[in-house]
């Protein structure tokens, strides 16, 4: 039996490197101060359509929705920012934490056609910040973001992609001069454009059409109808960015369709995924929170794929080679449990085989790529010693059972 398609099975050497991405990601989060938690990973509905908009690809074609038996709406988590505000407004003691600083990791879901580095059942690790307007907010976030590609040593075939969307007043002016434009190539726009012209123009500018794309070419600017507010909290950033030490260019055709997206939109892009350049990205949602019920609250965040991460970043630390206990006789399978049980304790890797004759024991040992093997038989156990042997240079010496861990650490 197959897993169903577009989902697959991380394997033990895979998983390293999954977890790796994880582990690496959590501990940059905590240096920041960051706190972790999860979500359902099924949401109502209305949700998703709410939080992620009706007239997003996502909503419209890539959800994996179903009716529960009380007859309720209910989709799997396709992104983690709409549960995060979710949760934030369905639990009052997170608006007392204010600027909430969230890390979160785990499996999407999303009904697409899968190909490298994306599958429908994927994961993403997460970044919010609730409650802070300040444009430090997003210098920071921007900054978690790169010095966990740095950790991973993925920062350096990257390049961060920045742009502003402007305040509401700003896009207010920028989406009426868009549909006017647009309006005007109606006749040469593809189907979907032609049907996003009203409902959501910007989308227009993030399309892939090539017909679309040579009308793009020529849009005008959304940096040409930023007001004052805007163009100074999109300066600040910059000049954030540049004194944190994170390079960037500014790229004004990256845009975010939805209205309650304000000023800041990033994304850290590579070159060394084929056609699937986007390795993180994220940005500023100041409307979102309100748009599902909750007070007015800034927010800003990011979310990066693991599958990709994983594709790129560094080989994870290889594991310590464990120890290999090889008891001969009843009494001395007894007596190694408790060994193992202690020598793990003390944070030393143990494999205990349990079949075979000693031959095939180390055989075992030596497929594990166990650096030593601790043999106990009568003889050794009536004396309270066992047989410590080096599987690198052969060297065995007798120890005490009660000096064991010490040995073995020394």
């Amino acid at each position: 039996m197959q897993p169903v398609r577009g989902t697959h099975d991380i394997l033990p050497d895979e998983y390293r490197r999954f977890a790796h991405v994880i582990d690496t990601a959590r501990d940059v989060a905590r240096l920041y101060g960051y706190r972790e938690m999860a979500t359902p990973i099924f949401e109502f509905t209305e949700l998703f359509a709410r939080g992620i908009g009706e007239t997003t690809d996502v909503v419209s074609k890539e959800m994996y929705t179903f009716k529960d038996r009380g007859d309720e709406s209910l989709t799997l988590r396709p992104e983690y920012t709409a549960g995060i505000c979710r949760a934030f407004v369905s639990n009052g003691e997170l608006t007392q934490q204010l600027p909430l600083k969230i890390f979160a990791a785990g499996p999407m879901f999303r009904y697409e056609r899968p190909q490298k580095g994306r599958q429908r059942q994927f994961h993403q690790i997460d970044l919010e910040v609730l409650g802070a307007p300040e444009p430090g907010a997003d210098i920071e976030v921007i900054s978690v973001a790169a010095d966990i590609l740095d950790r991973l040593d993925i920062l350096g075939r990257c390049t961060l992609k920045l742009n502003s969307l402007g305040d509401p007043e700003s896009r207010t002016v920028y989406r009426k001069v868009l549909v006017d434009y647009y309006s005007a190539h109606a006749a040469t726009l593809s189907e979907e454009s032609r049907d996003r012209l009203q409902r959501n123009p910007l989308r227009i500018l993030d399309s892939k059409d090539e017909g679309d794309k040579a009308i793009n070419a020529n849009a005008p600017s959304f940096a040409d109808h930023l007001n004052q507010v805007s163009r100074d909290f999109f300066k600040s950033v910059q000049n954030g960015l540049a004194a944190a030490g994170v390079p960037f260019e500014v790229d004004p055709g990256l845009v975010r369709g939805l209205d309650y997206y304000t000023h800041t939109a990033f994304e850290f892009v590579t070159t060394h995924l084929g056609a699937q350049g986007t390795v993180l990205g994220g940005g500023r949602y100041d409307g979102l929170v309100a748009e599902l019920g909750g007070p007015p609250t800034a927010g800003i965040g990011w979310a990066g794929g693991i599958e990709r991460l994983m594709m790129l970043c560094n080989e994870p630390k290889v594991l310590p080679r464990p120890v290999a206990i090889a008891p001969l006789g009843p009494a001395a399978e007894i007596k190694a449990l408790g060994i193992a049980r202690s020598l793990r304790k003390h944070g030393i890797a143990v494999e205990q085989e349990y079949r075979g004759n000693m031959k095939r024991r180390m055989q075992r040992a030596n497929k594990l790529n166990a650096r030593a093997a601790i043999i106990i038989g009568d003889d050794e156990l009536a004396r309270g010693v066992a047989q410590l042997k080096d599987l690198d240079s052969g060297e065995q010496r007798e120890i005490a059972l009660d000096q064991l861990a010490d040995a073995l650490k020394g």
